[in-house]
């Protein structure tokens, strides 16, 4: 199985899942929600937004870095979130 191609290993993008977590009132935020939806919405990808908060773990976790950006659980970025490298991550 070494061999396989990597195109057998990558999932859909469908199979993806996106999570903003963020704070009310913080412009990077929004800035960031507006990448997001557009990246997800142009390749099908379902993405969820977790407001920290509302969760102490989250809160704990990544109050310093708000916005930040996971992509399968695992973080992607945060502060800016750049289109062309969430949409590389969601289609590589």
């Amino acid at each position: 199985m070494a061999d396989m191609s990597p195109l057998f290993r990558r999932s859909p993008p469908r199979d993806r899942r996106v999570t903003l977590i963020r704070k009310p009132g913080c412009h990077l935020c929004d800035d960031a929600q507006v990448v997001v939806e557009k990246v997800c919405g142009d390749l099908g990808v379902p993405w969820e937004q977790k407001d920290i908060t509302e969760d102490r773990e989250l809160h704990d976790q990544y109050w310093e870095q708000i916005p930040v950006v996971l992509v399968d659980g695992r973080q992607h970025t945060f502060w800016r979130v750049n289109e062309d490298r969430l949409r590389k991550a969601l289609t590589d």
